[in-house]
């Protein structure tokens, strides 16, 4: 099947909605290469509560941007398009088509659109002030002060993820500019790429119980040993990926913060609620083109996935 030179396929989709099968299956079509755009797949030894793409699943096809740093190493978007870039770059040198494939819209946006992170804006001294102050004052006075500021970003970043909060304070006390006008300046310096984008969704309440039956399947293959392991290695988790969800909630488990049932009921409330917030920035995308997979066998959705790309010639 041929695609136009230099494009790049994106699937995206809420987590649980079945994005690894369908992007296999359509990379053994397209004779593409898959590229993923997941911030907690790119860490080792974190397989099972990130439902990390096995080697049975991958079927042979070239996987990229999986296991790429250790579980204690920090690791941020401009290090993620950096990385990822010169992997589509080869890729398309290389003949094939990229899949880039993922649930996380800040990576898959910031590689498709091509932002360029270049640009210094870091002020030490303001952000371990506003750090005090969400300490002093909680994170909803601070993301309070960047609805003043970045009214675009305060919608699009949970209170509770203050460190986006207080970054995209920083951004603006530092430049003058909000992060939002940034990154539209960003996109006109950097070198995106043509893109296909395609959706997968299911209706909320199928989703959310697919997600559920998921998380007992991580408990049951080993997911506490998974955590046990990394907490109690010589390094241990870096901030980030002791956040992720998965990790954060069994890591309280271990310590003895919260029950087994309560970690459990978190981890399912809290993934449902990532699903959502998933869903809602990816729907602002006008570009994607959505499959309700719904009642479709694995079959029907790859045809559905084609229909789109031959639309799109």
């Amino acid at each position: 099947m041929e695609i136009k030179k230099n494009t790049v396929v994106v699937i995206v989709g809420p987590t649980g909605v079945g994005k690894t099968k369908t992007s296999v299956n359509l990379a053994k079509k397209i004779n593409a290469k898959i590229v993923s755009a997941d911030s907690m797949q790119i860490y080792k030894k974190m397989d099972i509560g990130t439902a990390k793409v096995t080697k049975e699943e991958m079927q042979n096809i070239e996987h990229y941007m999986i296991d790429i740093v250790n579980p204690y190493e920090e690791y941020n978007v401009a290090d993620y398009v950096a990385d990822a870039k010169i992997k589509v770059d080869n890729i398309l040198n290389d003949g094939f088509v990229p899949l880039v494939v993922g649930g996380t819209g800040l990576y898959v946006d910031s590689l498709i659109n091509g932002i360029d992170f270049s640009v210094e804006n870091n002020d030490e001294e303001y952000r371990n002030y506003l750090k005090n102050l969400a300490d002093e004052k909680g994170n909803e006075f601070v993301h309070k002060m960047l609805e003043e500021k970045d009214y675009q970003s305060a919608l699009a970043i949970h209170p509770n993820n203050i460190k986006r909060v207080i970054r995209a304070l920083e951004i603006y006390h530092t430049t003058g500019k909000t992060k939002t006008e940034l990154d539209k300046e960003a996109r006109k310096n950097g070198q995106g790429y043509e893109s296909i984008k395609i959706g997968l969704l299911q209706p909320r309440e199928v989703l959310y119980e697919r997600i559920d039956l998921r998380v007992d399947k991580m408990i049951k293959e080993g997911l506490i040993d998974e955590v046990k392991g990394i907490l109690e290695s010589e390094k241990g988790f870096s901030k980030t990926a002791s956040m992720a969800i998965g990790y954060r909630e069994i890591i309280a488990y271990l310590k003895g913060e919260t029950s087994l049932d309560e970690a459990i009921f978190l981890l399912k409330r809290n993934s449902r609620r990532y699903a959502k917030r998933q869903f809602t920035w990816f729907t602002k995308d006008e570009n994607i083109k959505w499959i309700n997979t719904l009642n479709l066998s694995d079959d029907d959705i790859l045809n559905e996935c084609i229909k789109i790309i031959e639309k799109s010639k």
